[in-house]
């Protein structure tokens, strides 16, 4: 707004005297919309730009304050002034605490301060009108940088893969000579970069992938998972125990991420002198939830680092090649499906990890309760 403007003010009144009033007091003042009803003044305001807007308590069709309770939901923009000339003062706090009001002014209305009350009002109509611009360009900015990540990391994969290809080559061919382990410490570094490319785009569907509600078999879960584990440790032992009379709903993508980066977790921490490494999986599932224990007998979270874990890039041990990201990644994709996750650890002896997932199989709009839980959590 330019400061030549002014600034745009609706009363609302069913006497017509007290809307004569108001528009000879302040007109050289506002931009003034005069309306004799609510009716009247949505009509107005479905068409002009209000910054603030005063009604009357005492109207035949509604009260001021129940007019405002529509208003706040079909234009929440406006900043609301309520003129009373009674204390109702239930029903005036109660406007206030939910919102629906900012402040109010009794009657008959002194000048000076209701011009006061404009003026303050509309300064916090221009700096809610800033905070969104700003959350919007923000936003923006946050959606244009993970695209701009997830683009760089797909093309990153390709120099990788055939870095990759070439060291390959030259094993099956022994054409080059390397003593030193030169072509093992490359090949290392390669798959070490490719792990943290998987990850960032594995963060990044986490975060932008539509939620899909489907039936969820725990024991085909599961087994899916430590067979991709198998392979790279053959020496540990796993044990799953699924108790599962009934039928689970719930997001499988981001229930796999997160199976997949605990169990992973479990593996990669082993310790390198266990004689019997092993890692244990307990899920017991209802109508309601599934309680999911995950515990491993390897190096253990010391007491100071069990606070900072989630937190990206945050390692716990140096001596493990981690990247600081999958327990980051398991709490996003929990928080976006509702569920809840704890941890106890003993340094030296193992760690185990605790999960409660929300059953929706039951729940008309799962969809509506988990933008429930995303928006309690922030």
């Amino acid at each position: 707004m330019r400061q030549d403007e002014k600034i745009s003010v609706l009363f609302i009144d069913d006497e017509s005297n007290n809307l004569l009033s108001f528009q000879a007091t302040f007109r050289r003042k506002y931009k003034v919309f005069l309306a004799n009803s609510p009716a009247e003044g949505m009509g107005i305001l479905n068409k002009e730009q209000i910054q603030v807007i005063i009604a009357d308590q005492r109207m035949p069709q509604s009260t001021g304050v129940e007019f405002f309770q529509i208003v706040r939901k079909a234009h929440p923009h406006p900043i609301r002034i309520l003129l009373t000339g009674y204390t109702d003062a239930e029903a005036i706090i109660d406007a206030i605490n939910k919102g629906e009001i900012y402040r109010y002014i009794k009657k008959p209305w002194d000048e000076f301060e209701l011009q006061n009350a404009i003026q303050n009002a509309y300064e916090i109509y221009i700096t809610r009108e800033k905070l969104n611009r700003k959350i919007s360009e923000l936003e923006k900015t946050n959606d244009e940088l993970n695209r701009f990540v997830y683009s760089t990391s797909h093309d990153l994969r390709s120099p990788l893969a055939s870095v990759m290809g070439i060291l390959n080559l030259a094993k099956m061919e022994n054409s080059v000579q390397d003593p030193n382990g030169y072509l093992g410490m490359i090949e290392t570094c390669v798959n070490k970069m490719d792990t943290f490319i998987q990850k960032i785009i594995e963060y990044y569907k986490s975060i932008r992938v539509e939620q899909e509600y489907t039936r969820i078999d725990f024991n085909v879960l599961l087994e899916e998972s430590i067979q991709l584990f198998k392979m790279q440790r053959p020496d540990i032992t796993y044990s799953i125990n699924v108790d599962q009379p009934g039928d689970f709903m719930n997001d499988a993508f981001r229930m796999s991420v997160i199976i997949d980066n605990l169990i992973s977790n479990a593996v990669k921490y082993q310790k390198p002198s266990e004689p019997n490494p092993k890692v244990e999986v307990t899920v017991k599932a209802d109508d309601k939830k599934a309680t999911i224990k995950i515990e491993d007998n390897g190096v253990g979270i010391l007491d100071n680092h069990l606070n900072n874990i989630f937190k990206m890039f945050f390692r716990s041990n140096n001596t493990v090649n981690g990247l600081g990201i999958g327990l980051y990644i398991v709490k996003e994709a929990l928080t976006r499906i509702g569920g809840e996750i704890s941890v106890h650890s003993t340094h030296g002896e193992g760690t185990a990890f605790y999960l409660e997932i929300p059953n929706y199989v039951n729940m008309p709009d799962p969809g509506h309760v988990r933008k429930e839980a995303l928006t309690e959590s922030k």
